[in-house]
């Protein structure tokens, strides 16, 4: 055992080492690897990092990442600064329980309750969204302006809920949409994710920034050939992407979905805040550079992001990825045009839920502005969109409106917390009545019956 004061000392980029769950890490060169930037670890340099790394890491993930003559050994757990308590959960809270699965009736029940459960870092990270939240709120209630129009004497006694993701049958017309940090949310993290997403037949799109390697997340598959879609950032370095690349395609994910509603991120003020709580006093109203490095996960995720891709860009990923690609992020009919050019799969109109540019149209009217002036592009590509769906209902509106399916995010993240897999498959079922009893009462027995006459 070794006292704290060597550790002490490597604290600087030029010689990292951080401390966790009492063993002593060399992660000098591991720094501008890691998906968080480089300040996320410097923060902790030369100091115990163990709260701060269980919250968003699964176990094992240093072995896989890195190499064993970087593990430096134990450390005396005695000679190190206590940690402080200011975070610890009340004890009121740890141990209370969440209800029954089956109380859980709708989507906003399991947001209520994960607000409840999550940490304040983890309830921010999840709920946040850019500027005033104006396109996350809009990105909802677009909903509740369109109305339906049921139609009679149909005879709705089965009804049909299959459909196809890029040639690849699905039970619903929904996906388990790309986020960040599942492991915030459940020790399972986005493997229980995957599971679920497999029993219930759905899709699952797992995010580049996922809390733990495609490797692990895919070994969860509940059959060989589920499909499982990887949603990619394009890093500032591409040698890095080609890599990470090489990874997927032995994943066997049968979709890349590459990312562009988000080149800058978005300024997500309640994440912001809980991660700037830690920050140290500013002296002359200027910012100093300790203070600078203090910022919200959202950010910490972006480093390293490219923020110079053009549309030639899709040849060099098309060297790299000959399968399924979708295009994530469209936001007008003019780029909706263009993607169809450029002979992609597919499209998914999204604002990145609100956490990008704020006052940006909520999906649902894209999806109303390209069927309107550019009819031909929902038969020339897949569209799906994401952001806002918290309905049956919804579902049912955007695929009236032309979409294949649609994706949801927060919804699925809200039902992990502390339910884990079951949680997730419960929100699925929860969409499934809704769809199955939406049809029904709509007077339509099948997902091609839909269209605009169903719609005022």
């Amino acid at each position: 055992l070794t006292s704290s004061s060597p550790v002490a000392k490597h604290n600087s980029r030029e010689s990292c080492w951080v401390v966790i769950a009492g063993r002593v890490y060399d992660v000098t060169q591991f720094l501008d690897e890691h998906p968080g930037g480089a300040s996320v670890i410097l923060k902790y340099a030369g100091r115990d990092a163990t709260a701060e790394y269980e919250e968003l890491h699964a176990p094992g993930t240093l072995d896989e990442h890195l190499p064993k003559d970087k593990h430096l050994g134990p450390v005396d757990p005695n000679s190190m600064p206590k940690p402080t308590q200011a975070q610890a959960p009340p004890p009121s809270e740890v141990a209370d329980t969440p209800p029954p699965l089956h109380q859980m009736i709708n989507i906003d029940d399991f947001e209520k309750m994960a607000q409840r459960f999550l940490t304040p870092k983890g309830w921010a990270y999840y709920y946040s969204a850019s500027d005033d939240l104006i396109t996350k709120y809009a990105n909802n209630s677009i909903y509740s302006r369109v109305l339906l129009r049921p139609r009679l004497f149909r005879d709705v006694t089965t009804v049909d809920t299959r459909t196809t993701f890029l040639g690849q049958p699905c039970t619903l017309p929904i996906f388990i949409a790309p986020a960040a940090l599942a492991i915030l949310a459940h020790p399972t993290a986005e493997a229980g994710l995957c599971a679920a997403a497999g029993k219930e037949g759905i899709v699952h799109c797992v995010s580049t920034n996922a809390s733990l390697p495609i490797e692990r997340i895919v070994s969860a598959r509940a059959q060989p050939e589920q499909p499982v879609w990887f949603q990619l950032y394009v890093k500032s370095e591409r040698s890095q992407t080609e890599k990470l690349l090489e990874r997927v395609r032995a994943a066997r994910c049968t979709a890349l979905v590459l990312t562009l509603d988000a080149p800058w991120p978005g300024k997500r003020e309640a994440d912001e805040r809980v991660k700037n709580a830690d920050a140290p006093p500013l002296g002359n109203n200027t910012p100093s550079a300790k203070a600078t490095e203090v910022q919200g996960l959202g950010k910490a995720l972006f480093a390293g992001t490219a923020a110079d891709l053009v549309w030639d860009d899709l040849k060099w990923l098309r060297k790299h990825w000959q399968g399924k690609l979708v295009l994530k992020g469209v936001q007008t009919v003019e780029d909706a045009i263009m993607a169809a050019h450029h002979g992609v799969d597919g499209i998914i109109v999204s604002n990145h839920g609100g956490r990008a540019m704020d006052t940006a149209p909520p999906p649902l009217l894209v999806l109303l502005e390209i069927r309107k002036y550019a009819p031909w592009v929902l038969d020339k590509v897949e569209i799906y969109l994401d952001g806002g769906i918290r309905r049956g209902t919804d579902v049912i509106k955007a695929l009236c409106l032309g979409a294949r399916g649609v994706g949801l995010g927060r919804a699925f993240l809200f039902g992990l917390t502390k339910y884990g897999e079951d949680g997730a498959r419960r929100v699925v079922q929860i969409l499934r009545e809704e769809i199955e009893g939406g049809l029904r009462i709509l007077g339509a027995t099948s997902l091609s019956q839909l269209g605009p006459h169903f719609l005022n």
